[in-house]
């Protein structure tokens, strides 16, 4: 496994060692000690898989009570996925990160609780699948508007018209209106 650091200290990529050969592949997707290793102390309670077709944008999503941690991936397909800082006492506050994660480069993304999520299918069709720190809570679940001019989010919709976005992202808040950490 390597560790791939982005331009938010908090948010990691791991990239695993894939063992292939005539029959296919194996890897090692999660393991405690990789988290231990770099203070992370998370421990997972649910488990998620969505399916979603190009040009679909989720997010961007965070809960203000029981905020989640996620380690996200792909297992079919391809997205631009994000996390946005919300931890106002943070020197990245405000901040965004982006990494595409696609089954071809097999890697998954470390979002600490404290930051809205969410991505933008590049391929025909997408599955995704990611392990939350607390359960899902719709009572305490909040939206950041996903195109906000204050964040300045360079989503690559370069052969994509317009993102299809549900109505509860259509309504997403402006990072200055926002409940936040």
């Amino acid at each position: 496994m390597r560790i791939i650091e982005t331009a938010i200290s908090d948010v990691v990529c791991f990239e695993p060692r894939v063992h292939a050969d005539a029959r296919g592949f194996f890897m090692e997707t999660w393991r405690k000690s990789w988290f231990d290793d770099l203070g992370i102390h998370a421990e997972f309670v649910q488990e998620n898989h969505s399916q979603s077709v190009k040009g679909v944008l989720r997010g961007l999503h965070y809960q203000l009570v029981k905020p989640q941690g996620k380690l996200v991936r792909v297992i079919r397909g391809e997205v631009f996925d994000v996390a946005v800082d919300l931890r106002r006492a943070s020197t990245s506050f405000g901040s965004w990160v982006g990494v595409h994660l696609s089954a071809d480069n097999k890697r998954s993304m470390w979002i600490p609780p404290g930051f809205a999520h969410g991505f933008l299918v590049l391929s025909a069709e997408t599955e995704f699948v990611y392990k939350c720190t607390d359960y899902y809570a719709p009572e305490h679940d909040r939206t950041l508007l996903w195109n906000d001019p204050a964040l300045g989010i360079d989503w690559p919709l370069d052969d994509i018209r317009a993102p299809t976005l549900s109505d509860k992202d259509l309504r997403g808040a402006l990072l200055s209106a926002a409940d936040v950490y």
